[in-house]
């Protein structure tokens, strides 16, 4: 993938990694339009030199009305990444959990969704293009204080693979983005001292984006235990160790 001359969307770049990647494409010389759901860090972007379109990944009508005022600006538009995601911690003996679920699901999992179809039909009409789809290493080693957030990460994982095989033959290039922790404020590095350095991590993405081919899945080093856990034998015991989170949760306590 040549990042010096695209022009790409981010759902979700007005903070964390979303907002890295956005000033990583930029630097490189590629256009880039940044969405969210704030318009104080829209606002704020704007200032920095980037183009931006307010956007609520759960709601068809803001989607349609991103979709429409980015390509009347970026008829060239050729990239996409679905960056919105939200990760709330549950206590499945609580059902009062269900509506974080909800809530989890209608951002991760159908907000993916509605940001793919809104610029499917576009990128079939180009015959050249990529979407960059962004799950999590906890979609392939479940964190079980944050089952639904696994479980809407696990669902976009499928949809990328299910996605790839049928836009094959357009020209449409689909990667997946599989983070594992990264610790995007200061606060978060010191809650999680194992969490990668968000400059380091947003290094290492890019040097893979541009490996030729584009790779299906853009798998840093620090994901590599998630990823294959299942076929290095340590599933297991690396979910039992995450298990040991769930004492944090109220009904444990």
């Amino acid at each position: 993938m040549d990042i010096t001359n695209r022009t790409v969307f981010i759902a979700g770049a007005t903070s964390g990694i979303g907002l890295e990647l956005a000033r990583r494409f930029a630097a490189a010389g590629s256009s880039v339009v940044v969405g969210g759901r704030r318009a104080d860090l829209l606002d704020q972007l704007a200032a920095e030199g980037f183009d931006t379109v307010p956007i609520d990944v759960t709601d068809q009508d803001s989607v349609d009305r991103a979709r429409d005022a980015i390509l009347r600006s970026h008829p060239g538009l050729d990239t996409i990444v679905t960056m919105s995601g939200i990760g709330i911690p549950e206590d499945l003996r609580d059902p009062a959990h269900f509506g974080a679920a909800q809530q989890m699901i209608d951002t991760n999992l159908l907000g993916t969704i509605r940001v793919i179809d809104a610029f499917t039909p576009h990128l079939v009409g180009r015959g050249a293009g990529t979407i960059i789809t962004v799950t999590s290493g906890i979609g392939f080693l479940p964190f079980p204080l944050m089952p639904t957030y696994a479980a809407s990460k696990a669902g976009v994982h499928a949809y990328s693979e299910a996605l790839r095989a049928q836009l094959d033959g357009t020209g449409i290039e689909v990667s997946e983005l599989v983070p594992p922790a990264v610790a995007t404020t200061p606060e978060q590095a010191q809650r999680n001292p194992r969490a990668l350095d968000l400059a380091e991590f947003a290094t290492e993405v890019m040097d893979l984006l541009q490996t030729n081919p584009t790779p299906h899945e853009i798998l840093v080093e620090g994901v590599l235990m998630h990823r294959w856990a299942e076929r290095d034998g340590t599933y297991a015991d690396l979910v039992a160790q995450r298990s040991q989170a769930l004492a944090m949760l109220p009904s444990r306590q």
